[in-house]
């Protein structure tokens, strides 16, 4: 299996070197050449298998002879063996047609841990066996920045930077973030938004001296690693609903599209999704894309739903890619006509191409507390604000949808947005008791300002802390 750019101008690599590389040189993102696909009897042997068998069975599709599968096997089952629910990622039906599949089950309470401990599981076993050491930057809206430290805190072969919006995530995501207070992992508040942050991350990468120097790798959904091992979370629920002979529909809460597209990949690859359903809040440019074809930036509005206050999804990229019939010149024009002038100008043909298979819903602040308070009432669960815009945008889908279920990514616990679930029910969620005494743990950040220098300069210095160097 062998990965190109989006852009077309870096080298063609192995699995395991996009999952070193992250961003590709020329700022493109790394896709596999070719997309493997299985038959239906391929999905039906898949049926009934536990969660890592399913995972390490569709992973070793995309990393060749890099990793055969009962290497990635080992390492799937040591990725998930801490996780609370034994079901790894539980279906829970809320409705006839309307299914919940929970993927907060792992050490920090969200979905990404679900690719994160299995990357944190690759890096180690790829940087042993190479002899090599990295360093990881990330940037978060809250979420990936926490899995990313639980994932590779105390690893001897990684540093890891991680940069988040200062005062734009919820207390209990800071607080997973910044109270790891091992030798290898320093947290940044940069002054500005997730997409500076974002932007920041893509400039260490595009600087080619800086990029060598630091043996920068990445961690947000920019690397191909981490959807690959979001694919089979679809797969698994999927199968449970009687996949490949029943279609399902698949209603994600997305800002970076990294999630959804996962969902893409999985469809691509033969499982029958016949609907990508996106719930957006008031940072709605994927809802406006795909209802008119708007696919232009805004200024980034706080929410109740932080993780997805986002204007410039980078995996968004990607699905472009395909829908420009993999034209790596077009992509690269397009993408920086977007950077320049805010707006994407994405050729009508391509654009009706994406709504003939993905829709857009775009679900108010007051929508998603009501949506928490009805499913609260009516079900007896309790959903975070993501989970709820997710829950929404696959109950506004339902009228049309022929009877097919439809599964909703459940991206975080309750507990990580403890202000918006009282607001809606009255009712408190508390951590698990693992996490109970997270709000009286020491705390230890830098805030930086949005500059590339100062951010740089203090990846520099924390490297060298850690290497002697």
């Amino acid at each position: 299996m062998r990965y190109v750019s989006t852009r077309g101008q870096a080298p063609a690599r192995d699995f395991e070197g996009v999952l070193l590389a992250g961003l590709a040189e020329d700022g493109g993102l790394f896709m596999p050449e070719t997309w493997p696909e299985l038959s239906a009897a391929e999905w039906r042997a898949l049926r009934g298998r536990p969660y890592a068998e399913v995972a390490a069975h569709l992973m070793a599709r995309f990393t060749g002879e890099s990793l055969p599968e009962a290497k990635l096997l080992e390492l799937a089952n040591r990725a998930y063996a801490g996780f609370g629910s034994a079901a790894t990622a539980p279906l829970v039906q809320l409705e006839p047609q309307l299914f919940a599949l929970e993927l907060f089950h792992g050490p920090t309470l969200a979905f990404k841990d679900m690719a994160m401990q299995m990357l944190g599981q690759l890096f180690d076993h790829v940087l042993a066996r190479r002899g090599e050491r990295v360093t990881i930057v990330g940037a978060t809206s809250g979420d990936t920045g926490s899995a990313a430290i639980e994932a590779c805190r105390d690893r001897a072969a990684i540093d890891v930077l991680i940069l988040h919006p200062e005062g734009r995530t919820s207390e209990v995501q800071r607080r997973q973030m910044t109270t790891v207070l091992s030798p290898n992992i320093h947290n940044i508040a940069v002054q500005g938004s997730f997409d500076d942050c974002q932007d920041l991350v893509k400039a260490m990468f595009t600087d080619a001296p800086f990029r060598q120097e630091m043996q920068l790798s990445a961690v947000n959904s920019i690397n191909w690693a981490r959807i690959a091992a979001q694919v089979p979370y679809y797969a698994y629920a999927a199968l449970a609903l009687g996949a490949p002979d029943r279609p399902v529909a698949v209603a994600v809460p997305t800002g970076n599209f990294g999630n959804v597209l996962a969902a893409w990949v999985a469809r691509r690859m033969g499982l029958p999704i016949e609907r990508l359903i996106i719930g957006a809040n008031r940072n709605d440019i994927l809802a406006r894309f795909l209802s008119g074809n708007d696919m232009s930036m805004q200024e980034v509005a706080p929410s109740l739903s932080p993780s997805m206050d986002i204007q410039v999804s980078s995996n968004f990229e990607r699905l472009l890619f395909e829908l420009l019939g993999r034209d790596a010149q077009a992509t690269a024009s397009t993408m920086q006509r977007f950077r320049a002038e805010g707006r994407m100008p994405v050729p009508d043909a391509a654009w009706k191409q994406a709504t003939r298979l993905i829709q857009g819903f775009t679900v108010s602040d007051e929508a998603t507390l009501e949506e928490i308070r009805r499913l609260h009432r009516d079900c007896g669960y309790l959903a975070d604000p993501h989970t709820a815009i997710g829950i929404a945008a696959g109950r506004a889908h339902l009228p049309d949808d022929k009877g097919i279920p439809v599964i909703v990514a459940a991206t975080a616990h309750p507990a990580k947005f403890p202000d918006a679930v009282e607001k809606a029910t009255g009712f408190r969620p508390p951590l698990p008791p693992r996490m109970a005494d997270l709000y009286d743990r020491e705390e230890r950040f830098a805030v930086l300002p949005n500059d590339l220098g100062q951010i740089e300069a203090a990846v520099r210095g924390h490297v060298r802390r850690n290497t002697g160097a």
